[in-house]
């Protein structure tokens, strides 16, 4: 395992210097397994980050989890199930803590199903094979989100027809290896470590009610 350069945009942008960059990893939409949390630790190392781990199986590592997340300068949201991280979460009240460290300047990012959790919701194989959508997310990011776009056909549709029905609102959505950048609640930037991935913002049009796609300007890293 290596961090591609999705993570160290991730760590450019929190800006540390003088030190090691201190990155917390969550593993909890796949249950926060032990031997990939040793993955990212020597994945850390090899690029001299500093890696601490959000481990709710089977305890918190804290009980003043404020000051555990917001010592860190990036949160990085591991992929899996969004459903089972977002009831876990909720149990936990992880999301104010999340809240609270991306107002002091914390970087929160990640892939999949930890992309889909700042946004309001999106597609999800959370509960089988079949497709459905969620729309329970952290909405600290007022948008749908699609993810895995290029690589799973059935994603693209199941977003026209959730925002064309309202079920999600403006949506934003990347194939594998781009990423969305936002300062604020505003999209900066799309950007990619694969060559050819891009950033899609898919919005409902008033008059024929039928979503429509752009694709976003998308910045090779």
């Amino acid at each position: 395992l290596e961090f591609g350069q999705l993570i160290h945009f991730a760590i450019e942008l929190a800006g540390v210097s003088g030190r090691a960059p201190r990155l917390l990893h969550v593993g909890t939409a796949s249950g926060d397994q032990r031997y990939f949390n040793a993955r990212v630790n020597e994945a850390g190392q090899y690029v001299g980050v500093e890696v601490s781990h959000l481990n709710l199986f089977g305890m918190p590592p804290s009980d003043d989890l404020d000051d555990y997340v917001g010592s860190h300068d990036v949160v990085w949201v591991n992929g899996g199930s969004v459903a089972n991280l977002l009831a876990v979460w909720q149990v936990h009240d992880i999301g104010p803590v999340m809240r609270r460290a991306w107002q002091a300047g914390v970087v929160l990012g990640g892939i999949s199903a930890g992309s889909i959790c700042w946004h309001v919701g999106g597609p999800t194989d959370s509960f089988g094979p079949e497709l459905r959508i969620v729309t329970n997310g952290l909405a600290f990011l007022p948008y749908g989100n699609g993810v895995h776009y290029d690589s799973e056909a059935r994603r693209r549709p199941l977003v026209h027809a959730g925002v064309a029905d309202q079920t999600l609102p403006l949506t934003y959505c990347t194939d594998d290896g781009a990423g969305l950048l936002y300062r604020g609640t505003t999209l900066a930037e799309a950007v990619t470590e694969r060559k050819d991935a891009l950033g899609y913002r898919v919005e409902r049009d008033p008059a024929s009610g039928k979503a429509i796609e752009h694709v976003l300007d998308t910045r090779q890293l």
